[in-house]
């Protein structure tokens, strides 16, 4: 394991994940054979349908008991198996930079641990992975490869991002329109901190371009407990906005925001057919994944 590797992958949290797989709910479009079905046809141990024999079929297809049923030949079709080709698009503007206590990491140190050890996951599984890195536009991108190289190459970018300028989701759906033309999963992992107020119907525009997309939304808990009692300054990260007030006096109006925001997050992405998954960043990354997985394996059954 290299050098990058060894300080975002967790080994006992991958021991945990050795059992589980990522499973895609729709097909998907790939070049080899992996776990997940596919719209093309081909040989493969998933039998699809019968269509009626036509000159050029492969007699090895044809199914004789329902010759001897219907009296005509049909030719049994399969679902080929095949890869899935993933999109990890990462966060890294200014905000992602925030955390409320020094023992936790930042938003973003989260984000690349959790893209890191999926990129893992997949290519283990012989799946391609993709990077695309964004603020205010994208400035580091990897086109989704199935090699055990591509999870180095991603770790060693993942590890030297830091976090800055604004966030602006449009650009990595901008990226992802005009690079990834096949199907693809695309997993967002952001705090949808972007003064776009187009930012949720934009997520949703990656759905309808026909991607399967799932957004981990993260947080830090002092964003979601608001635990300040005292006056504080309290400085954008993105801008040269400030606010100075007494903690205790805006809490009540604060947290009835975040609560209105998040429900509307959570709808909007459920309206739109987007997996959702709300991340604190002081979770055991296992206590993410694990039933992230698990519940993609039961959709996929």
């Amino acid at each position: 394991m290299t050098e990058a590797g060894k300080r975002l992958l967790d080994p006992a949290v991958l021991a945990r994940l050795a059992g589980l797989r990522l499973r895609v709910r729709a097909t998907a479009e790939g070049v080899l054979s992996g776990l997940h079905r596919s719209p093309h046809h081909g040989q493969s141990v998933e039998f699809s349908e019968h269509k009626e024999y036509a000159p050029g079929d492969e007699l090895r297809h044809v199914d004789w008991k329902a010759y001897g049923k219907f009296d005509k030949y049909y030719v049994k079709r399969f679902e080929q198996e095949t890869n899935l080709r993933a999109w990890l698009v990462v966060d890294a503007s200014g905000s992602m930079g925030y955390r409320g206590s020094d023992d936790r990491l930042t938003k973003l140190g989260y984000a690349c641990t959790l893209a890191g050890t999926l990129a893992h996951l997949l290519v283990r599984q012989q799946d391609a992975a993709g990077l695309a890195v964004f603020s205010g536009k994208v400035t580091n991108a990897l086109t989704p490869r199935a090699e055990p190289s591509q999870v180095n190459a991603i770790l060693e970018t993942l590890e030297a991002l830091q976090a800055g300028g604004e966030t602006r989701v449009e650009a990595a759906v901008q990226f992802l329109a005009e690079r990834a033309r096949r199907r693809s999963l695309v997993m967002v992992f952001s705090d949808l901190l972007d003064r776009d107020e187009r930012v949720l119907r934009l997520v949703a525009d990656l759905r309808r371009r026909r991607h399967e997309v799932t957004v981990f939304h993260l947080l830090d808990p002092a964003e979601i407990d608001f635990p300040f009692d005292d006056p504080t300054l309290f400085l954008s990260m993105e801008d040269t906005r400030s606010v100075e007030a007494r903690g205790r006096d805006v809490r009540k109006g604060y947290l009835e925001l975040l609560g209105s925001w998040l429900d509307e997050v959570r709808r909007v992405c459920g309206e739109s057919d987007v997996e959702y998954v709300r991340v604190r960043t002081d979770q055991a990354l296992d206590e993410v994944l694990v039933p992230f997985l698990a519940r993609r394996e039961r959709s996929a059954a």
